[in-house]
């Protein structure tokens, strides 16, 4: 075991601040990994201040991992010393459920979450990537295209993957209509994978302001959700609309927007359920779902599209003293599109 610099929180009232934490030394199958970059997430929000109910304390946020490889065990086989790795939302599963065994380790009930989850190596609770370095077993580490810019890859392992899954779940390429509704940290993500897929994306947002930012991301259109007018022009003629939006809104008002079996996918949790017409989806036999993050392999397959595309996140780079500031900056949405740390700013403490 050994110590290594981090940030975090004592309580679900205090800032994030310096500290120490353990991390263990590699077993045969683990990976050692100097983190360069991390994302900040709105969940690492919603963690340290137990928003939630599941926090534990005290908390490293961080699952938005980019480094550089430093050791492995002698077992590892996938990676070596130099290389560029990543670590997402989950760092182990039982790897024996059909779910790890589908490459879908996202739903296993015994997965381990990056942070505030039971450690079992340790004991206690893991540890985020507002740190110096991270241990990992090699299954759940992935592989970084050389060519990304690194800060901007880092929200890719949580941003891309939450908008790249439900995308290519349902199909999304030439020939689709596709609507994201919502540009923040989610959704500008959303509108540059289906434009990359060869989609027709039209982007519907609340600020005006966002237009054209909306078409530089790669959108064909931009509509404004609050003009009627402008919304009944697409009625019906969508194959598949993404809602990154994670405050109250009429979900209703996009139902209405899908072609007959279309479906319109919730990757924004608002903090209320949303009241669902019945008749919206019955009349077109139109659904709405949910999605989360995808598995390791789709993880890894985003990630490998994205070094093909030069596609990364839209960020703002920080250093770590900042991220109480960027903390509240993310609550009024002071940002595009994504903060993202640089963790040398940790090392020079």
């Amino acid at each position: 075991m050994y110590q290594t610099k981090a940030y975090s929180a004592a309580t679900s009232t205090s800032p994030l601040a310096r500290t120490a934490i353990p991390r263990r030394d590699p077993t045969d199958h683990d990976v050692v990994i100097d983190i360069l970059f991390c994302g900040v997430c709105h969940s690492d929000i919603h963690m340290v201040r137990n928003e939630w109910g599941v926090s534990a304390y005290p908390i490293v946020p961080g699952h938005e991992i980019v480094g550089r490889v430093t050791r492995v065990g002698p077992a590892v086989t996938k990676y070596r010393p130099g290389d560029l790795a990543a670590v997402g939302c989950l760092v182990d599963s039982d790897g024996t459920c059909v779910h790890c065994k589908d490459g879908h380790e996202q739903f296993c009930a015994n997965q381990v979450l990056t942070y505030s989850a039971p450690d079992r190596h340790l004991g206690g609770f893991t540890y985020g990537g507002y740190s110096d370095s991270v241990v990992v077993d090699e299954r759940f580490v992935l592989r970084v295209p050389t060519n990304l810019d690194l800060a901007g890859a880092a929200p890719l392992l949580c941003a891309g993957i939450t908008t790249w899954s439900p995308i290519r779940q349902h199909g999304v390429g030439p020939g689709k209509k596709v609507g994201v509704v919502g540009i923040g940290g989610l959704g500008h993500m959303g509108v540059k994978f289906a434009h990359a897929l060869g989609a027709h994306v039209v982007a519907f947002t609340t600020s005006p302001g966002k237009l054209d930012d909306a078409l530089r991301l790669g959108a064909k259109e931009a509509v404004v959700s609050r003009n009627i007018d402008e919304m009944r022009k697409h009625a019906g003629t969508f194959d598949f609309i993404l809602d990154t939006v994670s405050a109250d809104h009429d979900v209703n008002a996009y139902l209405h927007l899908l072609a007959p079996g279309g479906d319109l996918t919730l990757v924004g949790a608002p903090p209320t359920p949303l009241a669902v017409s019945s008749f919206a989806l019955i009349l077109g036999r139109r659904s709405l779902s949910g999605s989360n993050i995808g598995g390791i392999p789709e993880t890894q397959q985003m990630l490998d599209f994205c070094g093909q595309h030069g596609i990364t996140a839209d960020v703002e780079v920080i250093p770590i003293q900042k991220v109480n500031e960027a903390y509240e900056r993310m609550l009024k949405s002071d940002v595009k599109y994504r903060f993202s740390i640089d963790m040398a700013s940790l090392k020079s403490e």
